[in-house]
């Protein structure tokens, strides 16, 4: 398979991320509104609640068997790995950029979750057609590839909404009112004193009932908003307030329920031959939910293309924060990853197979997830800083993720 080959393969997806992008921001044109503010917050909404479940459970169920999950124990825990070490990054990052309250969470969510799942589903089967591949039959590629990337996916998610949200909403708590006005109205966030931090509320998801509103304000509690003054430069205060806050409400996001009853219908034979192919009796349920998925990855870029037309209007962030970021996914993550993986193989932890061990090495050169746009428009916080990032990451991942393909392919063949 020839460098070029190769460069074709792996550029492609982040070319077709950018195109969506790019309509997203035309769409959101004041001069178009299409898109337009409260557009993308509701199309945000049916993406967390309906088209991301859908998409998690319909590629779990379809590909996810008993054997297979027996063969894969070890991506699971692989996926974590990168999330640590991400964060361990984050916060370095953090502190050598002096960044803001209300853009911390953003800043460890863009080095600990990488983008698992939609670019994997577009790479891995890609690279199996391509002429030249080092992995074998490209039918039988395509069919390990998918679900490879399938769970991928699927554990990418779960962590994601009951890490990464957690970590957004404690970061944005005590500073939401106050970012909110700054960040509509300013060109750049200021700094809060104690007091005010005192007053401001912490905007909260609407799970049920009352529709029309998107927020509900709930006012921080003068203990809780000390704490978080008092403990805002300390390592150990800030991971004891994140366990503290962090709740079970939040660890059963949509996505994670999705992912449980893909596992389900996965792994009881019973249940995959009732729901799954289409001589299964009942594959309406499967095709309709395919359907739903299916928007899932166009509706999440198109939100992020729309928030980031809002950020290149007037987003003021520190070159540093993007430049730590994009040091940390494409540099320290990749060799860091070269290392566990060469290390799990020798240790027998992880199947002598190139495809397997491949998808496993490209989980930690990914650009960050996208589902970071849609976590921050949820709480209105740190909209056009993220849309930023998540441009300069995706137009450089055009280039590092070319590079680690071709590298990873020749490690592993």
């Amino acid at each position: 398979m020839g460098l070029i080959d190769i460069f074709i393969a792996s550029s492609m997806p982040v070319l077709k991320v950018l195109l969506i992008t790019a309509l997203g921001s035309f769409l959101a044109l004041d001069s178009i509104n299409i898109l337009g503010t409260d557009a993308r917050k509701h199309l945000n909404i049916l993406a967390f609640y309906v088209l991301n479940p859908a998409l998690i459970a319909d590629n779990l169920a379809s590909t996810i068997t008993y054997n297979s999950m027996v063969k894969l124990w070890f991506m699971p825990i692989n996926i974590l790995i990168t999330f640590v070490i991400g964060s361990i990054l984050g916060l370095l990052v953090i502190h050598l950029s002096r960044a803001p309250q209300h853009l911390r969470g953003i800043i460890i969510g863009c080095t600990a979750a990488g983008n698992l799942g939609n670019l994997l589903l577009i790479i891995v089967p890609a690279v199996c057609q391509e002429k030249g591949s080092p992995f074998g039959d490209p039918h039988t590629c395509s069919t390990y590839g998918i679900a490879y990337a399938s769970l991928s996916l699927a554990m990418g998610n779960v962590y994601l909404w009951t890490y990464v949200y957690n970590i957004v909403r404690v970061s944005t708590r005590g500073t939401s009112n106050c970012n909110n006005a700054a960040s509509d109205h300013n060109d750049s966030p200021r700094k809060y004193s104690e007091p005010e931090l005192l007053s401001c509320s912490e905007p909260l998801l609407v799970s049920n009932k009352n529709v029309k509103d998107q927020y509900v304000l709930l006012p921080c509690t003068t203990s809780e908003a000390k704490h978080e003054v008092a403990g805002t430069d300390n390592m150990s205060n800030r991971l004891q307030l994140f366990l503290r806050k962090a709740s079970l409400k939040e660890a059963f996001a949509p996505s994670t329920i999705g992912a449980i009853v893909g596992f389900i219908v996965g792994l009881v034979p019973q249940m995959q031959k009732a729901l799954i192919g289409n001589e299964a009796p009942l594959h309406v349920i499967q095709d309709s939910t395919s359907f739903l998925g299916d928007a899932a990855i166009p509706s999440l870029t198109l939100i992020v293309g729309g928030n980031l037309l809002k950020g290149l209007k007037g987003s003021e962030i520190d070159k540093s924060i993007i430049i730590g970021i994009i040091i940390s996914r494409y540099i320290i993550l990749p060799v860091s990853g070269i290392f566990i993986i060469k290390w799990a193989a020798q240790l027998g932890m992880v199947q002598l197979d190139p495809l397997y061990q491949f998808v496993l090495l490209i989980q930690y050169a990914v650009p960050p997830s996208m589902n970071i746009g849609a976590i921050t428009q949820l709480f209105g916080i740190g909209e056009k800083e993220c849309s930023v990032i998540l441009l300069w990451s995706y137009l450089v991942a055009s280039i590092s993720l070319t590079f680690w393909s071709t590298y990873f392919m020749w490690l592993v063949s």
